[in-house]
């Protein structure tokens, strides 16, 4: 599953450098996660990053519209990071 932010966000730039999917980008109010990279921090941190560290409880949720199973998320970061290895 990706990550979603909600309309909580508050625009605070804590979440977006600490990605290390470069998912997160400032959208036209709000912070957003592309679903495409965001692999919840899998291949990288137990926790995903951006949740730990957001100020505002329960402004990143899991995205109920993109549903993955924990095997999908480690295929999407072997693709991002180890593309070139393939």
């Amino acid at each position: 599953m990706a990550l979603l932010i909600t309309r909580k966000c508050i625009n605070c730039d804590m979440c977006e450098p600490e990605c290390p999917n470069q998912a997160i980008t400032m959208g036209e109010e709000i912070y957003q996660i592309d679903p495409m990279r965001c692999t919840e921090c899998v291949g990288h941190y137990e926790t995903p990053t951006c949740q730990l560290v957001c100020p505002i409880d329960n402004t990143i949720i899991t995205d109920p519209t993109c549903v993955e199973t924990n095997e999908q998320l480690w295929d999407k970061y072997v693709l991002l990071h180890h593309a070139d290895r393939l």
